[in-house]
């Protein structure tokens, strides 16, 4: 599944590291060796030179003569000083495990007391300005957040609530949000869920922001989430566990089967 992920999307550079391990636990080194090769490529075209050159520097460790890796460094040291960063979505808004620390806290966002950061603002750029919906329409469907409150039951995801109304297909809202992240899509319903994993976090929490962990891997967490700007869902994972938080994108509707299944 990893490898239909990494080729349909070749610079998820998360699944590429699960797919190297998963490579590396096989001793199929030879793939090992060409997925660390996919991983710091891919760190480079994102502009993430200083990872690009560690993920090379391990290579050298393991295989010290090869000089394709030993171009690749000479020629990201030639170029760091200038070199383009692509267009992508803003450290600012994006909620992967990059942009939200160990201790819980944002780095460069104020923390806000009185305001649950639910993603709303990033959400509303996204299919406002981005003209897949109305102002009228986002106020309309957006769930009102309230972290205190235990639902009992799952809150129905804003792009699920949209197509409830007809005013945007899943698949649209799916389309729009994991090419703004560039997060990979999963099938969660298709995944093998790590069923005493998930019940490990807090029931009112997956049901609250109907997102799902979902898997480990070495030290990382897989979760799966339909709106990959909430912060809050993030920093309320992230104090249940010790783990990297990968996040993935996935469709509402197998969230909220996935869930009710796992916390019936």
């Amino acid at each position: 599944m990893f490898e239909v992920i990494t080729q349909t999307q070749p610079l998820d550079y998360q699944s590429l590291e699960i797919l190297k391990e998963a490579y590396l636990k096989l001793g199929r080194h030879k793939d090992v060796l060409n997925t660390a090769r996919r991983i710091a490529s891919a760190y480079v075209q994102l502009g993430q030179l200083s990872s690009a050159i560690l993920e090379y520097e391990c290579i050298l460790q393991a295989y010290p003569g090869d000089p394709a890796v030993k171009a690749a460094l000479a020629e990201i040291e030639q170029r760091a000083t200038n070199f383009p960063t692509p267009p992508v979505a803003s450290e600012s808004e994006m909620l992967p495990s990059a942009v939200v620390s160990g201790n819980g806290k944002i780095q460069g966002a104020k923390e806000a007391s009185a305001q649950i950061d639910d993603g709303r603002e990033a959400m509303h750029k996204l299919f406002v300005d981005g003209r897949h919906i109305s102002d009228g329409d986002f106020e309309l469907c957006w769930p009102k957040p309230n972290a205190e409150r235990v639902p009992g039951q799952i809150v129905e995801p804003f792009i699920q609530i949209l197509a409830q109304r007809q005013l945007l297909p899943v698949e649209s809202s799916l389309k729009a949000i994991c090419e703004r992240t560039r997060l990979a899509y999963m099938l969660i319903e298709k995944y093998d869920v790590d069923v005493e994993l998930a019940r490990n976090f807090p029931r009112d929490v997956c049901q609250r922001w109907c997102i799902l962990p979902f898997d480990r891997m070495s030290k990382s967490l897989l979760v799966a989430t339909s709106n990959p700007f909430n912060r809050h869902a993030a920093r309320e994972i992230e104090k249940a566990t010790k783990y990297h938080l990968l996040w993935y994108v996935a469709a509402p509707q197998e969230l909220i089967r996935t869930i009710r299944k796992i916390f019936r």
